[in-house]
C-alpha cells in the first residue's frame, strides 16, 4: 500500500448534512489524478522563520497506530493494520507494516482510520466578495482595476488564491467534523477567476497548510463583482470568455502594439493546470463544453445537480464533473392549499436529485 497523501483519522459526515460538498465523479480520471498528485502528507522538520511565542517544542516525530480497521478506499479495508507517520507523513500502512524503535504506540483496537474527504470546490480562506452594481444602463465601460490589466474588470486570471488566502479556525473545525482534511479554493468572482490553492485544514499557519499554490484554473459565466456594463447578459459572458482565448493566442506572439498585459499573461500561464468550469446547470455545461472542445480545453466541470435530465449529452462531453451534495430539501404538501403552488417539476427534481451520483455510476459516468 502506497502512502497515504490525505489526513487520516477523520470522521465520516452524518446523514443529512446540508452543506454543501461537492463529489467528483471520474469521467476524466487523470484531472483528478492532477490534483490528488499534488498532496503531500505532510512537512519535513526544518529550519523555521516564524518566531516562536513560548518555549520551541516541535511534536513531529514517528507515531504508530496498531491494531487498527484502516478503510483505504471503498473496496479496500484493511483488518488489523498499522499506520505509521514519521514527521507528518504517513510512511507505511498496512497489516504487515513494521513499527519502528523510535515510534510512539497508540493500540487502535476497535477504531476505524479513515482518508480524508477532500472539497474540490471551496472559497475556504477567500475574503469575501461584494456583488458589483453593473447592468443594463451602467455607464461603466472599462476596468477600473489599475494596472496592465485585462479591459474587462470580470477577467482577473491574474488572481491567485493563495495570496488572498487566510486559515480560519473556525470554519476548518467544521470542515474537520464532516470529514474534510483538504479543500481547492479559490475566488468565486468573475468570468475568469484566476488559480485556486490545495490547503489543508489544519490548526496551523498558512505556510504550513499550504499545500500547492497554484493547482488550478476558474471560469464561469457570471461576471461576479465587476461594475462594468459588459457582460449583461449569458450571451456576452460566453462572447467575452472565446475572445479572450483568442487574445491570449494572439499574445504569445508578443506583439509590439499590446505591449505588457498582464492578464493575457497569467492566461497562458495557467492553462496547464486543471481547468475547472462553474457551470451550475445542465444547459450551461453543455455550453462551457462546446467552448473548451474550439479551444481545445477539456473543463473540469462543477454541476449544478440537474445534469441528470440529460445524461447522454454529459457522457459525450467526456469531462469530469463536481457533483454537489446538497439535494433539494422536501417540500411541505400537508396543506392542499399549499400543495397547489407546488410544481410537478420540482417534485421529480426532489426525488431524483439525490442518486445522482449512483446514477451516473450506472450509466456510464465512470466514477470515482
Amino acid at each position: 500500500m502506497k502512502a497515504s497523501k490525505f489526513p487520516a483519522g477523520t470522521p465520516l459526515p452524518e446523514p443529512g448534512m446540508q452543506h454543501r460538498r461537492h463529489f467528483l465523479t471520474r469521467w476524466a480520471i487523470g484531472a483528478v489524478c492532477g490534483l490528488s498528485a499534488l498532496l503531500p502528507a505532510g512537512i519535513a522538520l526544518g529550519q523555521q522563520t516564524f518566531p516562536v511565542n513560548g518555549v520551541a517544542e516541535p511534536r513531529e516525530g514517528c507515531y504508530a497506530f496498531t491494531h487498527a480497521t484502516i478503510v483505504k478506499d471503498a473496496k479496500t479495508t484493511l483488518k488489523d493494520a498499522t499506520l505509521v507517520i514519521r514527521d507528518g507523513k504517513i510512511v507505511a500502512a498496512g497489516p504487515g507494516a513494521a513499527v519502528p524503535k523510535d515510534a510512539v504506540i497508540v493500540d487502535c483496537q476497535g477504531k476505524f482510520i479513515y482518508p480524508s474527504f477532500i472539497d474540490l470546490y471551496s472559497d475556504y480562506g477567500m475574503p469575501s466578495v461584494q456583488r458589483g452594481g453593473g447592468g443594463r444602463g451602467s455607464q461603466q465601460f472599462t476596468s477600473n482595476t489599475k494596472g496592465a490589466y485585462n479591459w474587462n474588470q470580470s477577467v482577473k486570471p491574474e488572481v491567485n488564491a493563495v495570496q488572498l488566502f487566510g486559515a480560519d479556525a473556525g470554519k476548518a473545525k467544521s470542515l474537520r467534523e464532516q470529514g474534510f482534511g483538504v479543500v481547492l479554493t479559490h475566488q468565486h468572482d468573475g468570468v475568469a477567476r484566476g488559480t485556486g490553492a490545495l490547503v489543508s485544514l489544519a490548526s496551523d499557519r498558512e505556510n504550513k497548510t499550504i499545500i500547492r499554490e497554484k493547482a488550478s484554473s476558474h471560469y464561469s459565466f457570471d461576471k461576479g463583482s465587476s461594475s462594468q456594463d459588459y457582460p449583461s447578459s449569458l450571451m456576452g459572458a460566453i462572447a467575452l470568455l472565446r475572445q479572450q482565448y483568442l487574445d491570449a493566442q494572439w499574445y504569445k506572439g508578443n506583439p509590439v502594439a499590446e505591449g505588457v498585459n498582464l492578464s493575457l499573461q497569467a492566461w497562458n500561464d495557467q492553462q496547464s493546470l486543471v481547468q475547472i468550469f462553474d457551470a451550475g446547470d445542465k444547459w450551461n455545461a453543455l455550453r462551457a463544453d462546446k467552448i473548451g472542445d474550439e479551444f481545445g480545453v477539456q473543463y473540469v466541470i462543477k454541476a449544478g445537480g440537474n445534469e441528470y435530465q440529460r445524461i447522454p449529452e454529459m457522457v459525450a462531453s467526456k469531462a469530469a464533473f463536481i457533483l454537489p451534495l446538497n439535494f433539494p430539501v422536501a417540500m411541505d404538501v400537508e396543506d392542499p392549499a399549499d400543495a397547489r403552488f407546488v410544481a410537478l417539476a420540482d417534485m421529480k427534481h426532489w426525488e431524483l436529485a439525490p442518486p445522482i451520483p449512483l446514477r451516473s455510476r450506472k450509466q456510464a459516468f465512470p466514477s470515482r
